[in-house]
């Protein structure tokens, strides 16, 4: 029988990593976020070099707003790149990227061939790490924020129904608040746009997918919808034709009583009028 040595190696069994049980990660933090997404019109069609001289130009306008450079002294910015475009997330008050949009479309009349339009929204977002460990952000915010700007043209500054709802109380921004109704947009989701404009600052056209949807819907009659009658004239109709009906019955129980008395006065009285007696 072979003698066991201290010497002698005990194994382990060996580990696999994806054996093990990952650790239970934390549910998400949501924050509430009031977005500004700021999209290059026509960005696609411009040459690359074009494309880079262009994005430095729109950081450089854009870092010079007041209202960026308030946010990032507060640390309440973040600042996400989106290739054609950025997005800033203020955390304080829905009027900053408002304020900031009416901003960068006023500096932006010392670059006139430079073409933005913009989508303002209050919404959930979810800060995320990126492949590179830097801070993404992600969830319900910011996808509304996107569908809000895909609906406008050059120049427009659209909002969602949801923060237009928080400004339009305040007198210095209700009258540069213009309601455009319902969009359709992705996925068959329909948002309440409001556009922004004053002073020669934003778009004040219709956007052109607006347009084009009331156009179809006016020729397809899809929007087309019947129009009840106010409830008073559906009072006046029933009276009326109440009276009709009483008018009706009375004219035909005064025809019927006159048709039914024959003249008493032939020879044939004693039928008509029940007596035995001849005239």
């Amino acid at each position: 029988m072979a003698s066991t040595t201290a010497t002698d190696i005990i194994s382990f069994p060996r580990v696999n990593a994806q054996d093990t049980p990952a650790e239970p990660t934390p549910d998400l933090q949501l924050e509430i976020a009031h977005i500004l997404l700021i999209d290059a019109v026509g960005y696609s069609k411009l040459l690359v070099n074009e494309q880079i001289e262009l994005l430095q130009e729109l950081n450089r306008i854009v870092r010079s707003t007041e209202c960026f450079r308030a946010a990032e002294r507060t640390d309440k910015l973040t600042r996400v790149p989106t290739g054609d475009g950025m997005a800033l997330l203020f955390f304080r008050s829905p009027e900053e990227p408002a304020q900031c949009a009416l901003e960068v479309s006023q500096a932006l009349k010392d670059y006139p061939h430079i073409k933005l339009r913009m989508g303002v929204h209050s919404g959930p977002v979810n800060r995320v790490t990126d492949v590179n460990d830097r801070t993404n952000i992600a969830g319900a915010g910011i996808n509304i924020a996107q569908r809000v700007m895909d609906c406008g043209d050059a120049g427009h500054i659209l909002l969602s129904k949801r923060l237009a709802d928080d400004l339009v109380e305040y007198r210095h921004w209700r009258p540069h608040l213009h309601d455009l109704g319902e969009c359709e947009v992705k996925h068959g989701l329909r948002l309440h746009l409001v556009n922004l404009y004053k002073d020669n600052l934003g778009n004040p056209h219709l956007p052109e997918k607006l347009k084009r949807g009331r156009r179809w819907r006016q020729a397809s009659g899809a929007a087309v919808r019947p129009i009840s009658a106010p409830r008073s004239s559906r009072f006046v109709l029933i009276a009326a034709l109440l009276v009709s009906v009483i008018a009706f019955a009375t004219s035909f129980s005064i025809f019927f009583r006159r048709g039914g008395t024959a003249d008493c006065t032939g020879p044939f009285r004693a039928s008509c009028c029940g007596s035995g007696v001849y005239s």
